[in-house]
Formats: C-alpha cells, sequence, structure tokens
C-alpha cells in the first residue's frame, strides 16, 4: 500500500511561486521609468535546519552596500537597488534586465535570534542564516524505563 502525505504548506507555496512568475511575466513587458528602472523582485529560496532558518538570495549586479537586511516583529525583510547604467555614446537596443529597487519581506515561520543573524554575499548570492531562538529549537525528550 502506498500511503501518501498531503502538505497543504507546501502546495500553497507552489502555488504563490507560480501567481508570483504569472504576474512578473505579465509586467515584465511594460515600461518603467524613463531612466530604465522599475521595482523588481529577485527570487528566494528558504529551508530549515534543526538550529536555523536560511534564506538564500539571487541578487546579480546588487552592490551589497545597497542591501538591507532586516528583522523585526518576526518579519524579515531584505532591501536594495540595482542601479541602471546607461552606456554613453551607443544605442540600446533592448533593456531586458530588471533594475530600481526592490523589496522582499517574509513572516518567519519560527522565532529567531536576533543578535545571532549572519549574512553573507558572495557571486551575487546573499545568504542569510537566522538562528532559531532556544524555545523553538527541538529538544529531545529522554523515556525513563519502568522497574
Amino acid at each position: 500500500m502506498n500511503l501518501v502525505r498531503w502538505t497543504p504548506f507546501h502546495d500553497m507555496t507552489l502555488l504563490q511561486n507560480q501567481m508570483n512568475r504569472l504576474f512578473d511575466g505579465a509586467m515584465q513587458g511594460w515600461p518603467g521609468e524613463a531612466n530604465g528602472t522599475r521595482n523588481w523582485v529577485p527570487p528566494v529560496d528558504i529551508h530549515e535546519t534543526d538550529n536555523d532558518l536560511i534564506v538564500t538570495a539571487d541578487l546579480p549586479g546588487v552592490d551589497p552596500k545597497n542591501v538591507d537586511v532586516r528583522v523585526e516583529n518576526n518579519v524579515l525583510t531584505i532591501l536594495g537597488e540595482r542601479p541602471f547604467e546607461p552606456v554613453d555614446n551607443e544605442n540600446v537596443h533592448r533593456v531586458e534586465r530588471m533594475y530600481g529597487g526592490f523589496a522582499r519581506s517574509f513572516t518567519l515561520s519560527t522565532p529567531v535570534d536576533a543578535d545571532k543573524i549572519q549574512a553573507t554575499y558572495k557571486d551575487g548570492v546573499l545568504r542569510i542564516s537566522l538562528p532559531k531562538a532556544e524555545q523553538a529549537k527541538p529538544k529531545r525528550i529522554q523515556i525513563a524505563a519502568a522497574a
């Protein structure tokens, strides 16, 4: 017999990702500001270990000095900007990459220790490690054997 476990959170996350892609794709051809900027949404992965929540965001071409990461009231917010840099004395034929400001906010599924959060940036990828607060970590309960 094959048992299948339904995971509504996983299914809702897949639906949210599909809806985001649908709306992002619909807006992609629309003109932005005259300077080539428009809001964009960098893709993010979130996973969990026993001790941490890990957030990974693709931010190619973004200077880490232009990124602000903060946690407040159990909400992680990533703000930043990838400026449009026009090339002088050249005719631009196509601009498909997104430029301008971005903001992503995520309600964290578990309380975190804000004083121990670490963020690193390498090869255009931002990695944020959010250690779980002690009360949120799983605890193994020792079972006493009855005599």
